[in-house]
């Protein structure tokens, strides 16, 4: 590993991917500077794009589907004044149109290579750094998605390869038809089933793990007790089984041992919450989680998890949380990774 950045915490940098490039050991996921979480006040926004990269963040995360094609746009100045200093990876498969409930999946290779060409133009670029297939169609052989995806690396519009949401097999699958660099998928404290398979497959086959929402869509915080009580009416986790009524006081239970941890490291829940993201990197697997924020603020204070080594007594506490949080990750949860779990 290897240092990087100018101001605050200077975060490590390790490969994506077995010969990938170096990054930020934590990158930035700018899902919500677009939509799912409430008004944005953009000029923040971008504040926190510039203070993420002085800090060593350099892989910046967005996808078609966030906004409409809207966080590409938002980002795409940001990728034009830095395209030399960052790794840009963006998102293909979830269709979204006029129906603001609708949600698509589509892996065929004509779709493929439409969202490829969209996200090129909005983001203004010649290449992309990481694409990722967002979420996986079983109806559709992986020779015909991931075939159309290696299409793109040999045609030099895509450089790298990623998938999210699938299982160890899956990615075996895909894996043997085009090298994956990286796997994004939901691991944090409060959710784990990619334990189950995915974390092992990542680690044999030299891919990149890359967790989204490591904190638990805010939960794990503290930042809110109950979504329908505690979020504007705009925010998507209003309608999250996980962080509503009887669950939410349920699980708002759980954070306790989280809370303890911190006060022994003069910390806040976030920041323990990412350090344990961070020390799933065992037996060669590389993780590299993405929280999501809008505020320079909590960038910093992301950004100083990596600092933190919790004990084996520590990790032994936090041990039971998962098991014991109430609700699914999603209202559907079809199209997850652990729907597909033998």
């Amino acid at each position: 590993m290897t240092e990087h950045g100018t101001h605050g915490t200077v975060i490590e940098q390790v490969e994506l991917g077995k010969g990938g490039p170096l990054v930020g050991i934590q990158g930035l996921g700018c899902m919500g500077m677009s939509e799912f979480y409430g008004d944005t006040d953009e000029a923040e926004a971008r504040a926190t794009l510039d203070a993420a990269l002085a800090t060593g963040v350099t892989l910046f995360d967005t996808a078609d589907t966030y906004g409409r094609g809207r966080n590409e746009e938002f980002l795409a100045p940001f990728v034009a004044a830095h395209r030399d200093e960052i790794t840009l990876a963006t998102k293909f498969a979830i269709e979204r149109n006029d129906d603001p409930h609708y949600r698509g999946i589509r892996n065929d290779r004509g779709y493929v290579r439409r969202a490829v060409e969209e996200s090129l133009r909005r983001l203004g670029v010649d290449v992309i750094d990481l694409y990722y297939m967002h979420r996986r169609d079983p109806a559709v052989p992986f020779a015909e998605s991931v075939g159309a995806m290696a299409e793109l690396v040999q045609e030099g519009k895509v450089r790298r390869l990623g998938l999210s949401e699938v299982t160890g097999a899956e990615l075996r699958e895909a894996h043997a038809v085009h090298p994956i660099a990286a796997l994004q998928s939901e691991w944090s404290l409060f959710s784990r089933d990619v334990e189950r398979s995915a974390v092992g497959a990542a680690a044999e086959l030299g891919v990149a793990f890359v967790p989204y929402s490591p904190l638990g869509r805010g939960f794990l915080t503290g930042s809110f007790a109950d979504a329908s009580a505690d979020l504007s009416a705009g925010d998507f986790r209003r309608h999250q089984p996980r962080f509503t009524g009887d669950n939410a006081k349920a699980n708002a239970a759980l954070l306790a041992p989280v809370r303890e941890v911190a006060r022994a490291h003069g910390a806040t829940a976030a920041q323990i919450a990412l350090a344990w993201v961070h020390q799933r990197a065992v037996h060669g697997l590389t993780v590299i989680p993405i929280p999501g924020t809008r505020k320079a603020s909590r960038l910093a204070e992301n950004a100083a998890a990596t600092r933190i080594v919790l004990t084996e007594p520590e990790l032994a506490l936090l041990e039971p949380v998962a098991s014991r949080v109430v609700g699914d990750r999603y209202p559907d949860m079809t199209f997850t990774s652990a729907a597909r779990e033998a």
